[in-house]
């Protein structure tokens, strides 16, 4: 049975020119044969994903979404070389092949990459899928190890020394959001100045590490080996990389991290199978990271508290979108209960909740 990720039709309105398509990527990608055929990913809030066939090969096309855009997202080139400088010393990056700044093929910057065929995990598991409790667990321990693996890359030595500012990293990230939270709130979208106030009071000082921090690393992320589906052997969806602080990046993971025991709220906006049996606890995690770095990590709240409140940003901003008519995507309506259950959860946080 094959569980890979499936493609659909493209959306209305999100068309590729496909003549255009076709010449520019003959022109620049060789030993390209066959007629060209495009579906569309139809998962994510974001950038737009495409697999493209010409022949018996697959590739994947990354364009910015349409409509109003935060001004420091969906840089196409940033993503395109991240990967490629990646490539050679994390091995579960995807293969970039071509990026371009010419609007004439598609209206915008965008990149093409091999395809990594593998399974993807989002709310539930794939139908044919069975995962014991023990398998689950071990998953998220692969998880919790690449994760790692990827915050030990000596990025200096990649060539991605000027990818981001370490230095005062945690203060601009608490400000940074705060400021995309005030612009994209709408009418119907609760305050969170509670929470930006305790962030930025609460902030610990700077990390002693520095790392690639992926910035939305979780399972349907990654992709996992159709052969072995207990490994990954694909990280995806590079554009919030940079350089900052690795727990930082692990708080922002486990924002997605709906376990189990969680409130009908979150459970009502989970969007991973966190919650089946063997599934490894947020408290787990952090523990399994601490113990694989070496380091003591303390009370992780701000960690998370943080990682609640981007999440929220980043589903106020695509919801913004939609409520102002920038894009008709029926998926975007729903996300304001996601921003309100958020911040419902931040708030019991601060009140002494157990993370």
């Amino acid at each position: 049975m094959d569980l890979s990720d499936k493609s659909t039709k493209v959306r209305k309105g999100e068309e590729l020119d496909l003549e255009r398509m076709e010449e520019f990527l003959r022109d620049n990608i060789p030993g390209l044969n066959g007629p060209i055929s495009v579906e569309q990913f139809p998962s994510g809030y974001s950038n737009l994903t495409y697999l493209i066939k010409m022949g018996e090969r697959e590739l994947v096309l990354r364009r910015p979404p349409f409509g109003r855009k935060a001004k420091t997202a969906h840089d196409m080139g940033r993503e395109f070389r991240i990967l490629s400088a990646l490539k050679g010393v994390f091995r579960y990056c995807p293969e970039p092949l071509i990026y371009t700044e010419e609007e004439s093929v598609a209206g915008c910057p965008f990149y093409v990459m091999d395809r990594i065929k593998g399974i993807i995990l989002r709310r539930d598991i794939p139908e044919g899928m069975e995962l014991s409790p023990e398998s689950m667990t071990a998953l998220c321990e692969d998880l919790v190890d690449v994760h790692y693996e990827l915050h030990s890359v000596d990025y200096e030595s990649i060539g991605l020394g000027n990818l981001g500012k370490p230095e005062g990293y945690i203060r601009r990230q608490v400000e940074g959001w705060s400021e995309r939270y005030r612009a994209a709130r709408t009418g119907d979208a609760p305050s969170f100045e509670r929470i930006m106030h305790w962030l930025s009071v609460e902030m610990p000082g700077e990390s002693p590490r520095s790392a690639i921090v992926h910035n939305d690393y979780k399972f349907d992320n990654v992709v996992l080996d159709p052969l072995n589906n207990l490994k990954i052997k694909g990280v995806l969806d590079w554009e919030m990389a940079t350089i900052g602080d690795p727990l930082m990046d692990l708080g922002s993971s486990l924002a997605y991290w709906v376990q189990a025991d969680d409130s009908p709220a979150l459970q009502a906006i989970r969007t991973l199978p966190t919650n089946l049996p063997g599934a490894l606890t947020r408290s787990r995690i952090v523990a399994g990271y601490a113990e694989k770095a070496g380091i003591q990590t303390g009370d992780f709240r701000f960690y998370y508290c943080f990682g609640l409140f981007r999440l929220a940003v980043i589903a106020q901003q695509i919801y913004y979108r939609f409520y102002h008519g920038q894009t008709k995507d029926p998926r975007f309506k729903t996300l304001i209960g996601a921003v309100n259950a958020l911040e419902n959860t931040a708030v019991q946080l601060l009140r002494g909740a157990a993370m």
